[in-house]
């Protein structure tokens, strides 16, 4: 049962992002901008498989390789030419491999690439399942003797000097004497070599701090790096005004100097920069796959206005600062002025990461949140294949709860993502202590609501809610948006915005909770038992709430095990509508406030025993969760592939490639995604991974000063 979650069925389901029209309506000039920020983040995406595992570098190569050489109908028939069957051809990786096209022209590499990350591949050996540290999980961003205690270390250390951990890594070495040497290592075009004096050039040198050696360095990805700047040179020629350019040539500066300083003076521009018809942003972002929780993963996205349903966030906006007077905090725990952002939905073009979100809300720098203000984003056409369900794949509900479900789950996701990104993210005040001493709220009249006494902790300078709360800080912030979200869309206001009134109104709200009630079940797949740990922020998140919602009692949720119609275990979810605004309301009011209280006061041991107490999943009745995560893990539904168009510049025209929502639609989309460099980036990624493969290599995996 245990190894089912980390197994994906051959007929995992593949949908295509549909951005044809938006595409269609950009001027010449706009479709140039697209088509180069799109180069830049899908270059610097390739960064995500250095920040993942050590061998996801090898197999994206080796992939890469064999589908240069042979498309995939030439790969299978080339297969089934060899003597393979059919179910071989799913089935026989090793074999297609070194029988390809790819092996006969190159065997030694091809067969070089295999034997370094075939076995890797298809581990299952407990620690390579997930991301973790030390023995709990594996991860780059760290060496593989680093443990959750260097990376406090590190982070304290990292505070000390004002640099940010969102573009570095943390590589532990140690002497023939036993001490730890740490080198922090931020992304950067310029490595060693001289450079034009920078605010980070005199950070790069060696530290003692706590007893410990610490070497800031710099170059990490470089060469990936590069293309991503080089790239940004071209679209700046295209900006439509002074913002989008001044935004462009600070990230220019942020990438090659290592500089998040600069990345945040871009982020200023990238604010300012209101309304653009090609939106677009660009860095190391966001922090949830950083078992530490403060190291940001490459992402770039490129995306198109959709101005119909724009129009309606924008009259959220204008409503936003009435509803944020009715979130259950003090005016003193909000902040000072709502900076009103820009808030559109957008045809993606290019998500460049690990993965494509629903909506965003960024920058992520706290500072710039708190005085500059921020962006929402809702992504349209991955929502439309978000809401895509097949009944008969609706698990844990009523039969007679899957019809509404399936009519109301698009519009009511749109509702909760537009709550959820602009006043769950956007709201709450962080109290701050500067380097002067000045604090940002009045110590003497600003009271705590839960104790009634005034404010015992605060952020001092240095401090952000990533490196004071670490790791539960994504999944905290998670959870408090996605419960603004909940909470709000019972106001009518809300709802009469996106359209809704009357029994419309009240079924967008039943299938909201539903849906985040049923999430919170469906999380269960991303708990690790064994580790004691969750994999996946959002779900934390949602399992949280669940908690809430079924600690608040009176029959407002009840979770009923039963046996489905093909006799294996299987569950009802039933939220009571009649209880929603007299039970679910009041018990998200409390929990609300207290989350906002932690997180504005910094205080991170409250924070934690509120968070940590309800995320833990026990087999306690009456809902006896680790039992029903095994339903769960026996009913689940793999999440879909999704395939992404390209763009190509033919003379000065740029032309969009649209892809078939299949395996081999997915395959051509990476392999025409760089026709001229794909050699070249292949090489590039390998011999990064081996440069410090060291630091993952040997049964104790703890580098030495030899090695």
């Amino acid at each position: 049962m245990a190894d089912t979650q980390y197994i994906l069925p051959n007929d995992i389901g593949v949908s295509s992002l549909d951005c044809r029209e938006a595409f269609r309506l950009l001027s010449p000039t706009e479709r140039l901008y697209a088509h180069h920020l799109s180069r830049a983040a899908w270059y610097g995406g390739l960064a995500v498989l250095l920040q993942t595992s050590p061998e996801a570098p090898y197999i994206y190569a080796l992939l890469s390789r064999l589908f240069r050489a042979q498309d995939p109908d030439q790969l299978r028939q080339h297969a089934l030419a060899e003597g393979l069957t059919e179910e071989e051809y799913q089935e026989k990786l090793e074999r297609v491999i070194l029988g390809s096209e790819a092996a006969q022209q190159h065997p030694e590499e091809v067969r070089g690439l295999w034997q370094t990350c075939g076995e890797l591949m298809f581990s299952l050996e407990p620690r390579l399942r997930h991301l973790g540290l030390g023995k709990e999980g594996i991860t780059t961003y760290f060496s593989g003797n680093c443990t959750m205690e260097d990376a406090k270390l590190a982070q304290e250390f990292l505070d000390s000097q004002n640099l940010s951990a969102y573009n570095t890594r943390l590589f532990k070495e140690v002497d023939g004497e036993g001490k730890p040497h740490y080198e922090v290592r931020l992304a950067s075009v310029l490595g060693s070599e001289p450079s034009l004096d920078s605010e980070v050039t005199s950070k790069l040198k060696s530290y003692e701090f706590r007893g410990s050696p610490f070497q800031v360095t710099r170059g990490d990805y470089a060469p990936i790096l590069q293309k991503v700047v080089e790239q940004l040179e071209k679209a700046k020629a295209y900006a439509a005004n002074s913002h989008q350019g001044q935004m462009l040539a600070q990230y220019i500066e942020s990438f090659t100097q290592g500089s998040i300083e600069a990345h945040k003076r871009g982020s200023r521009f990238w604010i300012q920069d209101k309304g653009p018809i090609v939106e677009s942003y660009i860095g190391f972002i966001e922090s949830y796959r950083d078992p530490f929780g403060s190291r940001g993963e490459f992402e770039g996205f490129v995306a198109v206005v959709n101005k119909a349903m724009s129009a309606k966030f924008e009259r959220l906006v204008a409503s936003a600062e009435q509803l944020l007077k009715e979130l259950p905090w003090p005016p003193t725990f909000e902040k000072d002025k709502f900076l009103t952002p820009d808030f559109t939905s957008l045809d993606v073009l290019t998500f460049a990461g690990s993965g494509i979100p629903a909506g965003i809300n960024i920058p992520n720098y706290d500072d710039l949140r708190q005085t500059e203000g921020f962006k929402n984003v809702s992504l349209g056409n991955v929502l439309a294949v978000a809401y895509a369900t097949q009944r008969e794949k609706l698990t844990f509900l009523e039969e007679d709860d899957k019809d509404l479900y399936i009519l109301w789950k698009g519009p009511s996701f749109d509702v909760q993502v537009g709550l959820h990104e602009l006043l769950g993210h956007g709201s709450g005040k962080l109290f701050v202590q500067d380097e002067k001493g000045a604090f940002n709220f009045d110590q003497e009249t600003v009271i705590n609501p839960e104790t009634g006494e005034q404010i015992q902790s605060w952020y001092r300078s240095g401090e952000t809610w990533d490196s004071k709360f670490s790791t539960i800080a994504s999944s905290y912030e998670e959870c408090r948006a996605e419960s603004v979200g909940l909470y709000l869309c019972l106001h009518p206001q809300v709802l009469e915005i996106f359209g809704f009134e009357g029994a419309d109104a009240e079924d967008v709200i039943y299938v909201n909770w539903l849906n985040m009630v049923r999430a919170g079940l469906l999380a269960l797949e991303f708990y690790t038992p064994e580790a004691f740990n969750w994999r996946q922020a959002h779900m934390q998140a949602r399992f949280v709430i669940l908690r809430v919602l079924l600690e608040a009692g009176e029959g407002l949720i009840t979770i009923t095990p039963t046996t489905g119609s093909d006799g294996r275990p299987d569950a009802r979810v039933r939220l009571d509508r009649s209880k929603i605004r007299s039970v679910g309301k009041p018990a998200l009011e409390r929990f609300l406030r207290r989350l906002q209280v932690l997180k504005s006061t910094g205080d991170v041991a409250g924070g934690r025993a509120l968070y940590e107490g309800y995320a833990a999943v026990t087999d306690a009745p009456p809902e006896c969760f680790l039992t029903l995560r095994d339903t769960v893990l026996l009913r689940k539904e793999s999440r879909k592939l999704i395939v992404q168009p390209n763009t190509r510049l033919e003379g000065s025209d740029v032309q969009l490639l649209e892809y078939e929502a299949s395996a081999a639609g997915l395959i051509r989309s990476f392999s025409e995604r760089f026709p001229e460099d794909g050699p070249e980036l292949e090489e590039i990624l390998t011999q990064l991974a081996t440069a410090d493969a060291r630091f993952w290599k040997g049964p104790s995996e703890a580098p030495s000063g030899q090695a």
